[in-house]
Protein backbone atom coordinates (compact mmCIF):
# COMPACT_ATOMS: atom_id res chain seq x y z
CA UNK A 1 0.00 0.00 0.00
CA UNK A 2 1.27 3.61 -0.12
CA UNK A 3 3.45 5.11 2.34
CA UNK A 4 4.86 7.99 0.91
CA UNK A 5 1.52 9.92 0.88
CA UNK A 6 1.34 13.04 3.31
CA UNK A 7 -1.40 11.44 5.14
CA UNK A 8 0.90 8.28 5.56
CA UNK A 9 3.59 10.44 7.00
CA UNK A 10 1.43 12.42 9.05
CA UNK A 11 -0.28 9.64 10.61
CA UNK A 12 3.02 7.29 10.87
CA UNK A 13 2.16 3.69 12.38
CA UNK A 14 -1.75 4.24 12.77
CA UNK A 15 -1.93 4.78 8.62
CA UNK A 16 -1.65 0.94 8.62
CA UNK A 17 -4.16 0.20 10.35
CA UNK A 18 -6.48 2.02 8.41
CA UNK A 19 -8.86 -0.41 6.09
CA UNK A 20 -7.02 -1.37 2.86
CA UNK A 21 -9.06 1.01 0.47
CA UNK A 22 -8.73 4.03 2.91
CA UNK A 23 -4.97 3.23 2.80
CA UNK A 24 -5.42 3.49 -0.98
CA UNK A 25 -7.95 6.34 -0.95
CA UNK A 26 -5.35 8.29 1.48
CA UNK A 27 -2.04 6.98 -0.38
CA UNK A 28 -2.92 10.15 -2.92
CA UNK A 29 0.11 11.99 -3.76
CA UNK A 30 2.58 12.93 -6.51
CA UNK A 31 5.29 10.24 -5.74
CA UNK A 32 2.46 7.29 -6.34
CA UNK A 33 1.00 9.46 -9.16
CA UNK A 34 -2.91 8.64 -8.96
CA UNK A 35 -5.84 10.63 -7.80
CA UNK A 36 -8.87 9.77 -6.44
CA UNK A 37 -12.51 10.85 -7.81
CA UNK A 38 -15.11 9.51 -5.50
CA UNK A 39 -19.00 9.68 -7.06
CA UNK A 40 -22.24 9.05 -4.16
CA UNK A 41 -25.37 9.89 -3.02
CA UNK A 42 -25.33 12.13 0.40
CA UNK A 43 -28.83 10.83 2.37
CA UNK A 44 -28.86 14.07 3.92
CA UNK A 45 -26.83 16.79 3.90
CA UNK A 46 -27.47 19.08 7.48
CA UNK A 47 -27.56 22.70 8.16
CA UNK A 48 -28.03 24.11 11.52
CA UNK A 49 -31.35 26.45 12.99
CA UNK A 50 -32.14 29.52 10.93
CA UNK A 51 -30.17 31.59 13.02
CA UNK A 52 -26.70 29.61 11.56
CA UNK A 53 -27.81 30.51 7.72
CA UNK A 54 -26.01 33.91 7.52
CA UNK A 55 -22.60 32.22 9.16
CA UNK A 56 -23.41 29.60 6.18
CA UNK A 57 -24.27 32.15 3.27
CA UNK A 58 -20.31 33.84 4.12
CA UNK A 59 -18.66 30.86 3.64
CA UNK A 60 -20.95 29.94 0.57
CA UNK A 61 -19.27 32.70 -1.32
CA UNK A 62 -15.35 31.35 -0.48
CA UNK A 63 -17.26 27.55 -1.29
CA UNK A 64 -16.98 26.70 2.93
CA UNK A 65 -19.86 24.89 4.22
CA UNK A 66 -23.43 24.44 2.13
CA UNK A 67 -26.26 26.94 3.56
CA UNK A 68 -29.18 24.31 2.61
CA UNK A 69 -30.41 21.20 3.88
CA UNK A 70 -31.63 17.92 1.52
CA UNK A 71 -32.04 14.24 0.98
CA UNK A 72 -30.47 12.04 -1.31
CA UNK A 73 -27.66 14.84 -2.67
CA UNK A 74 -25.70 13.77 -5.48
CA UNK A 75 -22.24 13.86 -4.99
CA UNK A 76 -18.55 14.32 -5.73
CA UNK A 77 -15.45 14.30 -4.30
CA UNK A 78 -12.21 14.88 -6.50
CA UNK A 79 -8.38 14.52 -4.52
CA UNK A 80 -5.63 15.34 -6.83
CA UNK A 81 -2.14 16.12 -6.40
CA UNK A 82 -0.23 19.29 -7.27
CA UNK A 83 2.70 21.27 -6.16
CA UNK A 84 1.87 24.68 -5.35
CA UNK A 85 3.41 27.95 -6.30
CA UNK A 86 5.39 28.09 -3.07
CA UNK A 87 6.64 24.53 -3.97
CA UNK A 88 4.34 22.54 -1.50
CA UNK A 89 3.11 19.09 -1.84
CA UNK A 90 -0.62 19.90 -1.75
CA UNK A 91 -4.07 17.29 -2.29
CA UNK A 92 -7.01 18.76 -3.26
CA UNK A 93 -10.66 17.85 -1.27
CA UNK A 94 -13.22 19.67 -3.64
CA UNK A 95 -16.96 18.57 -2.69
CA UNK A 96 -19.99 19.36 -4.97
CA UNK A 97 -23.05 18.87 -3.75
CA UNK A 98 -25.97 19.29 -6.13
CA UNK A 99 -28.48 20.52 -4.43
CA UNK A 100 -31.85 21.23 -5.79
CA UNK A 101 -31.77 24.58 -6.63
CA UNK A 102 -28.33 25.13 -6.95
CA UNK A 103 -24.70 23.10 -7.02
CA UNK A 104 -22.76 23.98 -3.87
CA UNK A 105 -18.84 23.56 -3.29
CA UNK A 106 -17.15 23.07 -0.32
CA UNK A 107 -13.29 23.18 -1.17
CA UNK A 108 -10.08 22.36 0.42
CA UNK A 109 -6.94 21.72 0.01
CA UNK A 110 -4.27 20.03 2.35
CA UNK A 111 0.15 20.34 2.75
CA UNK A 112 1.66 18.89 5.33
CA UNK A 113 3.27 20.91 7.91
CA UNK A 114 6.81 18.87 8.36
CA UNK A 115 7.79 20.25 11.08
CA UNK A 116 4.41 20.04 13.29
CA UNK A 117 4.45 16.59 11.63
CA UNK A 118 0.50 17.80 10.83
CA UNK A 119 -1.83 18.40 8.28
CA UNK A 120 -2.81 21.61 7.50
CA UNK A 121 -6.10 22.12 6.00
CA UNK A 122 -6.74 25.19 3.69
CA UNK A 123 -10.41 25.92 3.10
CA UNK A 124 -12.18 27.87 0.43
CA UNK A 125 -11.59 29.37 -3.06
CA UNK A 126 -8.64 31.66 -1.56
CA UNK A 127 -6.99 29.75 1.19
CA UNK A 128 -8.17 31.98 4.08
CA UNK A 129 -8.78 29.88 6.59
CA UNK A 130 -5.78 27.56 7.74
CA UNK A 131 -7.13 24.31 10.18
CA UNK A 132 -4.85 21.96 12.11
CA UNK A 133 -5.92 18.63 11.64
CA UNK A 134 -5.60 15.70 13.96
CA UNK A 135 -6.10 12.21 11.98
CA UNK A 136 -6.21 8.85 13.62
CA UNK A 137 -7.48 4.88 12.83
CA UNK A 138 -10.41 3.54 14.45
CA UNK A 139 -10.27 0.19 15.97
CA UNK A 140 -12.18 -1.01 13.14
CA UNK A 141 -9.94 0.70 10.37
CA UNK A 142 -11.78 3.71 9.86
CA UNK A 143 -10.49 6.75 9.72
CA UNK A 144 -11.37 9.44 12.19
CA UNK A 145 -10.62 13.57 11.45
CA UNK A 146 -11.04 16.17 14.54
CA UNK A 147 -10.73 19.80 13.80
CA UNK A 148 -8.17 21.18 15.61
CA UNK A 149 -6.55 25.35 15.83
CA UNK A 150 -8.20 27.30 13.14
CA UNK A 151 -5.92 31.04 11.80
CA UNK A 152 -7.33 33.71 9.47
CA UNK A 153 -4.69 35.16 6.52
CA UNK A 154 -5.71 38.28 3.72
CA UNK A 155 -3.18 40.36 2.58
CA UNK A 156 -0.76 41.60 6.15
CA UNK A 157 -4.05 40.51 8.27
CA UNK A 158 -3.31 37.28 10.54
CA UNK A 159 -5.01 36.10 13.54
CA UNK A 160 -6.09 32.65 15.69
CA UNK A 161 -9.31 32.69 14.59
CA UNK A 162 -11.78 32.85 17.49
CA UNK A 163 -13.40 29.20 17.60
CA UNK A 164 -16.64 31.59 19.31
CA UNK A 165 -17.53 32.62 15.52
CA UNK A 166 -16.33 29.02 13.84
CA UNK A 167 -17.15 25.19 13.87
CA UNK A 168 -15.13 21.93 14.66
CA UNK A 169 -15.92 19.07 12.58
CA UNK A 170 -15.30 15.94 13.34
CA UNK A 171 -15.50 13.49 9.95
CA UNK A 172 -15.63 9.46 9.82
CA UNK A 173 -15.06 7.85 6.94
CA UNK A 174 -14.27 4.06 6.41
CA UNK A 175 -15.10 1.50 3.78
CA UNK A 176 -18.10 -1.17 3.31
CA UNK A 177 -16.51 -4.49 1.96
CA UNK A 178 -20.18 -6.16 1.85
CA UNK A 179 -21.37 -2.83 -0.54
CA UNK A 180 -18.25 -2.56 -1.99
CA UNK A 181 -18.52 1.73 -0.83
CA UNK A 182 -16.84 4.36 1.24
CA UNK A 183 -19.20 5.68 3.97
CA UNK A 184 -19.03 8.98 5.34
CA UNK A 185 -20.10 11.22 8.18
CA UNK A 186 -19.23 14.60 8.84
CA UNK A 187 -20.76 17.06 11.58
CA UNK A 188 -19.09 20.79 11.86
CA UNK A 189 -20.64 22.20 15.07
CA UNK A 190 -20.03 25.84 17.44
CA UNK A 191 -19.88 25.52 20.62
CA UNK A 192 -22.65 27.80 21.25
CA UNK A 193 -24.53 27.63 18.29
CA UNK A 194 -24.47 24.06 17.88
CA UNK A 195 -24.95 22.12 14.74
CA UNK A 196 -23.79 24.10 11.84
CA UNK A 197 -23.18 21.94 8.84
CA UNK A 198 -23.08 18.44 8.50
CA UNK A 199 -23.51 15.21 5.81
CA UNK A 200 -23.92 11.10 5.35
CA UNK A 201 -23.68 9.47 2.70
CA UNK A 202 -21.84 6.65 0.51
CA UNK A 203 -19.76 6.91 -2.71
CA UNK A 204 -18.05 4.60 -4.80
CA UNK A 205 -13.79 6.08 -6.01
CA UNK A 206 -12.22 5.96 -9.05
CA UNK A 207 -8.09 6.19 -9.20
CA UNK A 208 -6.32 7.64 -12.09
CA UNK A 209 -3.12 8.75 -12.75
CA UNK A 210 -2.20 12.22 -12.16
CA UNK A 211 0.76 14.15 -11.55
CA UNK A 212 -1.33 17.71 -11.40
CA UNK A 213 -4.55 18.87 -10.37
CA UNK A 214 -7.20 20.68 -12.83
CA UNK A 215 -7.58 24.12 -12.60
CA UNK A 216 -11.02 24.07 -11.12
CA UNK A 217 -9.82 22.27 -8.62
CA UNK A 218 -7.14 24.27 -7.41
CA UNK A 219 -7.71 28.06 -5.22
CA UNK A 220 -7.68 30.88 -6.38
CA UNK A 221 -4.81 32.14 -4.49
CA UNK A 222 -2.47 30.24 -2.08
CA UNK A 223 -1.73 31.15 0.81
CA UNK A 224 2.25 30.68 2.26
CA UNK A 225 1.24 31.17 6.30
CA UNK A 226 0.43 27.78 7.55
Amino acid sequence: MPARSMFATAMGEDFARLHPMLQRRFGVGLADGYACIGRGTMSRVLRGPWWTIPFLQIGRFRSILVPEAGLDIPFTIENYPYRDPYGRETVTFVREFRMPRARRRFDATMILDAERHRIVDYLGTHQHLAVDLELSAESDGSLLLVSDAQRFYEGLLAFRFPMLFSGRAELRESYDDEAQVFRISLRVRNRVFGLLFGYDGEFRCEFVEASDAPAHTKPVRHERRR
